[in-house]
């Protein structure tokens, strides 16, 4: 029996993140997720170990403990996810930029997000609090600082892409185009980076995703309808890689949050919290992503270990 094949007419950009020998490349599949038997995906999903600007507050235990000895330094932090959990990629969270938080100094998060990046040879992506006017400020201070080191700014939207793209485009880093769970947004929010002169080598996309259970098959459709578009219609101006924010979403919810003793019937909370965390991944990976941010080394680990079952022939 010949198993009936679709007939893909288009490709993923490939995008290229960091720099020298730990440059990361993502995109360049011309398949659906892990489709091998009709085309290629030479560059496999990467995951993204986050690191905190300050000590995160709500975390549940555990999400908290394999990094409880470093989360009063970044850079400590940072460090301990390469050397010790194998991270390839780091995600700064500058949470504590939000105005409606610790409200942040933008020259203060700079300074960090300058720290980090002098301290580690892997690609870094800096996120955002995801506050609009708030991110435009700091990341132009990021992009001015860290010129060259071609970093990974997030999230960018309609309403900040100007400050953000223009300090992306003179010191030459990476666009994370950020929108709410539309896929005519997305589109929309490329045309106008590529309006604005950002290169199609400098833009990422990141469609918002839920946690398990609350709106990821939002995200699923979204993703799914983007790569339908890009892989089969043609459409350049959705054939960028796609980034999951999603450690956040996942354990901030009370499912992920809720102690063992208060919730029996839930079962054992650490177990719980990590797979909700993989299960996430996975569900992000077959709907199409190619970047995902995660938090706990052990759901890592069980996601990292299904990519290489399903790209290794």
């Amino acid at each position: 029996m010949e198993i009936p094949k679709i007939p893909y007419t288009g490709k993923i950009k490939e995008i290229a993140l960091g720099l020298g020998s730990k440059t990361v490349t993502v995109g360049g599949e011309n398949v659906y997720p892990f489709h091998l038997f009709e085309g290629q995906m030479p560059h496999p999903p990467k995951i993204v170990m986050e690191v905190y600007d300050a000590p995160p507050e709500d975390w549940p235990e555990t999400a908290l403990e394999p990094f409880k000895d470093v989360v009063q330094d970044p850079v400590a932090w940072a460090k301990k996810c390469i050397n010790e959990y194998g991270a390839k990629m780091i995600c700064l969270q500058l949470s504590s930029t939000d105005p409606n938080g610790k409200n942040r100094p933008s020259e203060e998060a700079a300074e960090i997000a300058k720290r980090v990046a002098g301290a580690i040879d892997v690609p870094l992506i800096v996120w955002g609090c995801g506050n609009d006017e708030k991110d435009a400020d700091t990341l132009r201070r990021v992009a001015e600082l860290c010129a060259g080191k071609n970093l990974i700014l997030g999230p960018v939207g309609e309403k900040n892409y100007k400050q953000i793209g223009a300090g992306a485009i003179a010191y030459k880093h990476t666009l994370i185009a950020s929108s709410p769970i539309d896929v005519n947004l997305a589109k929309q929010l490329n045309v106008l980076l590529g309006n604005l002169g950002v290169p199609d080598a400098q833009i990422i996309v990141d469609p918002t995703t839920g946690g398990l259970g609350y709106g990821i098959e939002y995200t699923y459709s979204v993703i799914e309808r983007d790569r339908m578009a890009a892989l089969t219609q043609q459409d350049e101006r959705l054939q960028f890689p796609i980034l999951c924010n999603m450690a956040k979403e996942v354990w901030k919810t009370k499912e992920a949050k809720t102690k063992t003793e208060d919730a029996p019937l839930l079962g054992d909370a650490r177990k719980r919290g990590i797979l909700i965390e993989a299960i996430t991944g996975v569900v992000l990976l077959m709907a199409g992503a190619d970047i995902l941010v995660m938090r706990h080394p052990e759901a890592i680990k069980l996601v990292q270990e299904m990519i290489s079952e399903l790209t290794t022939n």
